[in-house]
């Protein structure tokens, strides 16, 4: 099939997404990069620390990996936002060959060792700008796609789908997106839109370098096996290029073990499937009630 030329990341201002949007961009891809940070300083880490990273530090990250990197502030929270961002894109390139969801709202007390009634409602959140936010992007990348014959959707998912992780909001935002991929490859049959749910493993980002510090014993052994973000955007343009990925639309797929089977690695590196401690994707269903 035809290279992919195009794609959008969401959320990728710093951490999983701007890895992502650099690793497609070594592929040679022009990646339309969106974030809410546009001033350093804007984020902070868990322990309060200022976190680095901009939208349009990653852009630059992008053209500089080979490929051409556009930022585009855009809240993922707001309809209208996402839309113009859409009509942009149409407008300027033309198509949408790769969207990568991954824009989520991350809550400070996220890794605490709490109850959820114990921590804010804020962090609900999740469920808007990660969850519901992926659906709408997505609508608007589907229009795209079917128009053109061809398009990948992937969402940027995580073990904690299946296990216990940061609490039920975070795990329910998680196996939402799985379910997305499922149910929108039913939708998407026979238009050549691919759909894909890919489980990362602990990622050398800025949040998880102060979560290492933070609960050592936790991160700790995880952190040493730690996948440069990039890694899963070598995933997605496999998945979106190689025949394997037409056979594998609509999984759940761990990111790590797809790889193997793509015939990638992660900067010479074979990393660790967490599937004996951490749970299993579940298997396509395919039934389907109207």
């Amino acid at each position: 099939m035809d290279k992919p030329g195009i794609a959008l990341v969401t959320g990728a201002s710093r951490g999983a997404g701007r890895g992502i949007a650099i690793g497609l961009g070594e592929k040679g891809m022009t990646v339309y990069v969106t974030g809410r940070t546009v001033t350093p300083g804007d984020a902070k880490g868990w322990d309060g620390s200022v976190l680095p990273g901009t939208v349009a530090e990653t852009a630059t990250a992008v053209t500089a990996a080979g490929g051409k990197g556009i930022a585009v502030m855009c809240d993922h929270a707001d309809d209208a936002q996402v839309a113009a961002l859409f009509e942009r894109i149409g407008r300027e390139a033309g198509r949408l060959d790769v969207l990568v969801n991954n824009a989520a709202y991350i809550h400070h007390q996220l890794i605490e060792k709490k109850p959820f009634w114990e921590k804010e409602l804020e962090a609900s959140g999740i469920l808007d700008v990660g969850l519901r936010s992926a659906y709408v992007a997505s609508w608007h990348a589907a229009r795209l796609m079917v128009r053109q014959g061809s398009g990948t959707i992937a969402f940027g998912s995580s073990f904690g789908a299946s296990c216990y992780m940061h609490g039920p909001a975070y795990g329910a935002q998680k196996a939402g997106l799985d379910k997305f991929a499922h149910d929108m490859e039913h939708d998407l049959r026979d238009t050549g839109v691919r759909t894909f749910s890919i489980w990362m493993g602990p990622l050398k980002t800025e949040r998880a370098t102060i979560a290492g510090k933070t609960n050592p014993e936790q991160y700790e052994g995880f952190m040493a096996m730690a996948e440069n973000p990039e890694f899963t955007g070598h995933i997605v343009y496999e998945l979106a290029t190689q025949p394997l990925g037409e056979k594998l639309s609509g999984r759940t797929l761990i990111g790590a073990e797809v790889a193997r089977d793509l015939g990638i690695d992660d900067r010479g590196d074979d990393k660790p499937s967490y599937r004996d401690q951490l749970g299993s994707p579940s298997e396509p269903n395919p039934a389907a009630v109207y």
